[in-house]
């Protein structure tokens, strides 16, 4: 009897674990996985929903700041974010390190979340105040006065 029934404790161990494969193919099919379609840090439904323009055409993660228009931009700072799309070079070894939002001006979220980086000013002898900030999801800040205010930036 011990050996009849190993086959069928076989069968049924084997048959759990295909139907545990399906349903993880199933969901990364559909969207479950963590993975977007698109190239970049993996997306959850969250940051799905937090992207989406509201009705006022404002993204929620934008709501209750000022904004301002990449092209309302000043040049300079329409520079740099071609070079943060880019990767690269930066004229600063600050460009792109973590910033830690202690001002707690942006929405609360965990430390290396935000990366900033130098928008040069013209005739200032040192990096002068204006940076932009990204957030791992794409979203975007500006400051012109080093960090006392924010403008998040529509793109």
């Amino acid at each position: 009897m011990v050996i009849r029934s190993a086959p069928r404790r076989a069968a049924a161990v084997l048959g759990a674990l295909l139907a545990g494969l399906l349903l993880v193919l199933a969901g990364c099919a559909t969207g479950g996985g963590t993975k977007g379609s698109s190239p970049g840090p993996p997306r959850s439904t969250a940051t799905a929903v937090a992207d989406a323009p509201s009705p006022s055409g404002v993204p929620q993660w934008a709501q209750g700041m000022p904004v301002v228009p990449v092209g309302a931009l000043p040049s300079q700072a329409r520079d740099t974010l071609r070079l943060i799309d880019a990767g690269g070079p930066f004229r600063y070894p600050q460009d792109g390190t973590v910033f830690g939002n202690r001002e707690r001006l942006l929405p609360r979220q965990p430390r290396g979340y935000y990366h900033e980086y130098t928008v040069p000013t013209p005739g200032s002898p040192d990096r002068g105040a204006r940076r932009l900030v990204t957030g791992q999801t794409h979203e975007t800040y500006y400051t012109d006065d080093h960090y006392r205010t924010f403008k998040a930036v529509l793109r």
